[in-house]
């Protein structure tokens, strides 16, 4: 047995997960389906909606919902469903961005509720090279949210600040890599 290679591997790949695309990664037109999907529980709802002190009791108070709102139910406040469905698109859109420029456009469709589980989708509208910075260019997308119903809940249209990949910073790790499976 080769104590270098207990297994019997015969090779091995190292794989870099990508986090985001680079500026040349967009095509007007791509449509990106981001995965995984989030169900939205009531404790998510309750502390987001502490955390931004959002107090509204369409959002956390069950019996004003029931008595006092068409929907007789709690709603999920809608700046959670936009976090999610932005958050969703930073691994394949915006995770290797400069910074996010502009959010043009913001829509609340239908609602969500509590147990709701949530989709995302974006499609690239324009990719636009920076006239006063080489490194770099801007990418505008729109992002949709989806329930398990399939009915659209967000829409969002933002800019986001991207690296040509020639110029963009390397991922570094605070160890050295090239040693850890040695």
């Amino acid at each position: 047995m080769d104590l270098s290679n207990p297994k019997g591997l015969t090779s091995m790949t190292e794989h870099e997960r990508p986090f985001g695309g680079y500026f040349e990664d967009f095509v007007p037109g791509d449509i990106f389906r981001h995965w995984p999907g989030k169900t939205i529980t009531e404790a998510d709802d309750h502390l987001f909606c502490m955390i931004t002190m959002n107090h509204h009791p369409l959002h956390t108070n069950i019996f004003f919902a029931e008595h006092e709102t068409p929907q007789k139910k709690n709603v999920v406040v809608g700046n959670l469903v936009y976090s999610l469905v932005l958050g969703m698109s930073v691994p394949d859109i915006s995770g290797s961005a400069i910074a996010n420029l502009e959010v043009e456009s913001l829509k609340h469709l239908n609602p969500t509720f509590h147990g709701d589980t949530i989709y995302a989708e974006t499609r690239i509208l324009e990719v636009v090279e920076s006239k006063s910075k080489p490194d770099r260019g801007v990418v505008t997308v729109e992002t949709k949210g989806f329930n398990q119903h399939g009915q659209e809940v967000c829409y969002f249209k933002r800019k986001v600040l991207i690296w040509k990949s020639a110029f963009a910073p390397n991922r570094l790790r605070p160890y050295d890599s090239g040693s850890v499976w040695q």
